[in-house]
């Protein structure tokens, strides 16, 4: 396989979907009045996942873009302290942010000019590739446990 091949295979793989539900899937009508309820047997409220997948894409971005990136506090500073989004606005601005940088990283990896092989001189050995791939596989596992939620609030599939 050729690069450029891998390199849009990956992009689309941040998006798409293959043997998961995609972002859109999950998200779609999500009632505004269960964001923040949990469901018995769960520990996180959907308004704490979705802000979950915001703050550690945002994180993986911004760390494969800028040397001088500082990460938030672990573990504290990868959840938000509230059940329930703060303002009504606040769900659809965080699903607009995923959309964004879910796209900037597409654009990182499609870049050639980006080695997906080399490590970041930066970091402890990651390279391009490999923040790809976690974003990928971090959102497969919460977008899960999104479903899970709204199965068990009654509110899957989508309307």
């Amino acid at each position: 396989m050729d690069e450029t091949a891998l390199r849009e295979q990956v992009a689309e793989f941040l998006t798409s979907r293959g043997a998961h539900l995609d972002f859109e899937a999950v998200v779609k009508d999500f009632p505004e009045g269960l964001r923040g309820k949990k469901a018995p047997g769960l520990p996180h409220t959907g308004w704490q996942l979705l802000e979950h997948l915001r703050i550690c894409l945002w994180d993986i971005l911004e760390f494969s873009r800028a040397p001088d990136h500082v990460s938030p506090d672990f573990p504290t500073g990868y959840w938000p302290e509230d059940e329930s989004p703060p303002t009504p606005e606040a769900w659809d601005k965080c699903v607009d942010s995923i959309r964004r940088d879910l796209r900037a990283m597409q654009d990182l990896v499609r870049d050639e000019s980006r080695d997906l092989f080399k490590p970041f001189p930066h970091g402890q050995g990651q390279n391009l590739l490999r923040e790809a791939l976690l974003i990928a596989d971090h959102n497969a596992y919460h977008l899960g446990q999104l479903v899970d939620l709204r199965r068990l609030l009654g509110v899957w599939p989508p309307s």
